[in-house]
């Protein structure tokens, strides 16, 4: 961003020690600090990550959650464009997945049952009558391990946990490692990494409330979303099967405001929270998914990511009750969500691509969310 690389390089043009001084702190930074400790003892802790550019990410070890992300508007002051909480106990105390790594499996999963090589099992039926996002206790419930690792791009933190065998109803030991990099060229970069000893399926993601406004509606900002198809859902949230082509009201191929149809859409509280099936040429391989623009502060996110579907979400059940940082309270349409994600109930749509990992397979995904302005 050059803006701010020049308005760096003005405030550090002096010469003699002080400017060297200052060019070493512009160099980028890990710091950790203690965040409080979970009901039964466990210490969490927060890192946050600098880049060169002074843009901020604090990532926590309870459920490798992003807590905040502070990037820069068209004027250069930054400001945190993510919700969530100030506090441990507002992540203790219940709340709607904000900025969470989620899994085993993101997403639903009808009836909470699959089978797998002739096995049913049955987890937990959290969002009735589906499962959601892993369970009572997924992941995102659960204190992971954390270190500061090297990064040729910029600051990096690796998280780490393995979920033992039968947790919440999945089979096998499956291991886990999610990288959270803050580049210098203003992108942050998620890698996941899992393995496990018995098949199984994996499905993760990062479940942040963004708001390139810092506050206020989203309906204002304008979405590009890079998928001409999408898996529409019956009443509960679950893909009918099938795979249709965007209609005028569920098509962002053109970019346009979140809320220019969004009452077109039927239920309640209505709103978008479907799976879009991105446009690829190859699987597996980093490409454009979601372009989003607020024109009020010039701020905008671009979206890359190896996974072939991504989960457009507009914040449909806040409605006021959650009180997060700041003392605000997160009404209907603050946020938007943008989970890049393998298909919902994949693992019970044989058509769809494969969330099942196998002994000696590795899973990987790879998201890269970048900043800029216009």
């Amino acid at each position: 961003m050059a803006y701010v690389t020049a308005g760096l390089l003005l405030a550090g043009a002096a010469t003699g020690p002080s400017a060297i001084a200052a060019k070493k702190k512009n160099n980028g930074s890990v710091k950790k600090e203690a965040f409080g400790k979970t009901a039964d003892g466990k210490a969490v802790e927060a890192y946050t990550l600098t880049n060169k550019n002074g843009l901020k990410a604090t990532v926590i070890t309870y459920g490798a959650t992003l807590t905040e992300m502070h990037v820069p508007d068209k004027n250069g002051a930054l400001g945190d464009v993510v919700l969530g909480h100030d506090n441990l106990d507002g992540y203790l105390d219940g709340h709607p997945y904000f900025g969470v790594t989620t899994g085993r499996v993101a997403n639903r999963i009808a009836g909470g049952k699959f089978t797998l090589d002739g096995k049913e099992y049955t987890l937990a039926t959290n969002n009735d009558p589906n499962h959601l996002h892993g369970g009572n206790e997924g992941i995102d419930k659960k204190v992971w391990s954390a270190r500061a690792v090297r990064s040729k791009t910029g600051q990096a933190v690796a998280f780490s946990y393995t979920s033992p065998d039968g947790e919440e109803g999945y089979p096998g030991d499956l291991k886990m490692k999610v990288t959270y990099t803050l580049t210098d060229d203003d992108e942050l970069q998620i890698d996941y990494l899992a393995t496990t000893n018995k098949a199984t399926p994996v499905n993760l993601t990062n479940h942040a409330y963004w708001n390139l406004a810092g506050k206020g509606t989203i309906l204002d900002h304008v979405l590009h979303l890079n998928a001409d198809h999408y898996t529409p859902v019956d009443a509960t949230g679950i893909p009918t099967g099938e795979i249709l082509k965007v209609d005028e009201v569920m098509s962002f191929i053109k970019p346009t405001k979140i809320g220019a149809r969004i009452a077109k859409l039927a239920g309640e509280p209505g709103g978008y929270d479907h799976n879009y099936c991105l446009n690829k040429e190859e699987f597996g391989k980093l490409s454009v998914a979601a372009r989003v623009e607020d024109d009020s502060t010039g701020r905008v996110l671009e979206i890359l990511t190896t996974e072939p579907g991504i989960q457009f979400y507009t914040g449909n059940y806040l409605d006021g009750s959650e009180v997060g940082k700041g003392g605000w309270k997160y009404e209907f349409r603050n946020a938007f969500c943008l989970e890049t994600q393998h298909f919902p109930d994949s693992i019970n749509q044989s058509h769809f691509p494969s969330t099942v990992l196998r002994p000696r397979e590795k899973y990987t995904q790879t998201t890269i969310h970048k900043f800029t302005v216009k």
